[in-house]
């Protein structure tokens, strides 16, 4: 991989934008603020011959707010990007589309979570569909345009003789994991440059996104709760826990944790398979959004892990998991039918990283391991997991940083991680 992204990722994204114009009213795009949702904005409404309202512009914002009937009648599509600075063109495009409710009339791009905005945000409840623009993958990094190794896996296509054995160095899996997705980060070379690029994100998102959001009492507390969360992402949250290490109430961290997902820094994975027995745990998982943000946030860079320093390997494992996730995860978005993702964890601690759920039932297993060898223990969660969902259980993948693929005794497909992105 190049120490900087040069020129301009194709997107997966543009071609499933367009597939859900052609079916649905409204669509939002959402996602990290500097993420490429603008990009992926104009570059559809380039392609249809359109202009972009921008809200994100305080003259525009303010003529939006105006007036917000006049911006959105006529023929779509409106294309509205960072529509949620605005929150009154919601109810006036509810109205239009109680007048036309036609496929492809609003493409709407926002830096705040849908769900997270205040109710009028619900007025499009049954008429709007959310498309996640997460951080750059690593296919689009790369220029890739293969068929995405999750998809063969949901289409039941995959077949571990395809796989070809890995080349990928530690020192590259280093470079990968450590600078996340982030466009504009991934221009800049690594060191010092990207590091104030991260520092001034962060500060961006919170002094505005959050504080636009909700008055916050203790501004100075968030970037202490994002770090303590970046510590313990992709394990079990413990809010209890979390808030007594930054010296928060509990009420008050779990509230600025929900105004941290909203911007798009972190992101709950939900308990999976709740009912498959009282002793499956239910305590979601927190991962941070951007695997390059949590390497910053950590302190971890790849000359620090090549050290092999106990206490910077438990914090690359923990990484890596996030990584890996968030590449299954962007693949997931690519996908055109409904698929539930969670993680899976017993009382007693056996646990899977990741389960994906598709609509007919069938369930893919994921364990996500920073080592180059794989041991039996490694496959106690999907043990469990088998033992409970029997046929159910399509494909069990263990993701790890060896070169080679195979398939172990138990049945679970072992797998180099770039798999994700080869």
């Amino acid at each position: 991989m190049d120490a900087a992204l040069t020129g301009l990722a194709e997107r997966r994204l543009a071609a499933v934008l367009v597939d859900r114009l052609s079916e649905e009213p409204t669509v939002v795009l959402n996602g990290p603020r500097t993420v490429g949702k603008s990009t992926l904005l104009a570059g559809c409404a380039r392609r249809l011959g359109r202009t972009v309202i921008d809200c994100d512009d305080p003259a525009t914002r303010a003529a939006v707010r105006n007036d917000p009937g006049r911006f959105v009648e006529g023929p779509g599509p409106i294309f509205i990007d960072e529509f949620q600075h605005v929150p009154e063109l919601l109810d006036a495009i509810k109205a239009e589309l109680n007048r036309d409710l036609s496929s492809g009339r609003f493409v709407l791009a926002g830096s705040t979570r849908y769900s997270t905005l205040p109710q009028a945000g619900q007025s499009l409840t049954g008429r709007v569909d959310i498309i996640d623009v997460l951080p750059l993958a690593q296919m689009e990094i790369d220029g890739n345009d293969a068929e995405p190794f999750v998809h063969r896996l949901l289409a039941g296509r995959a077949s571990i003789n395809s796989i070809e054995r890995s080349s990928t160095s530690r020192d590259e899996y280093a470079r990968r994991v450590t600078s996340g997705g982030m466009p504009v980060a991934l221009r800049r070379p690594p060191g010092r440059s990207r590091s104030r690029w991260y520092s001034n994100y962060l500060d961006l998102v919170i002094e505005r996104d959050v504080i636009e959001l909700s008055r916050v009492r203790q501004r100075e507390m968030l970037p202490r709760l994002l770090s303590q969360l970046a510590a313990g992402s992709g394990q079990v949250l413990n809010i209890a826990a979390t808030a007594q290490a930054v010296g928060m109430e509990k009420s008050s961290a779990e509230n600025y944790l929900r105004l941290l997902e909203a911007v798009f820094l972190v992101q709950r994975l939900p308990a999976w398979g709740t009912t498959l027995g009282s002793r499956v745990a239910r305590q979601p998982k927190v991962h941070v959004v951007d695997a390059g943000v949590m390497a910053w946030l950590l302190g971890l860079n790849p000359e620090k892990i090549s050290r092999a320093d106990p206490a910077v390997l438990t914090d690359y494992g923990h990484l890596t998991e996030t990584f890996a996730v968030g590449e299954i995860l962007k693949q997931l978005s690519w996908w055109d039918a409904p698929v539930a993702a969670g993680h899976f964890r017993t009382a007693s601690g056996d646990e899977v990283d990741l389960v994906l759920e598709s609509d007919d039932g069938d369930v893919i297993a994921f364990e996500i391991k920073a080592g180059t060898r794989v041991h039996g223990e490694d496959l106690r969660g999907i043990r469990a997991l088998r033992s409970r969902l029997g046929n159910r259980l399509a494909a069990a993948v263990l993701l790890y940083t060896g070169d080679l693929a195979f398939t172990h005794e138990e049945g679970a497909l072992v797998v180099p991680l770039d798999a994700l992105w080869r």
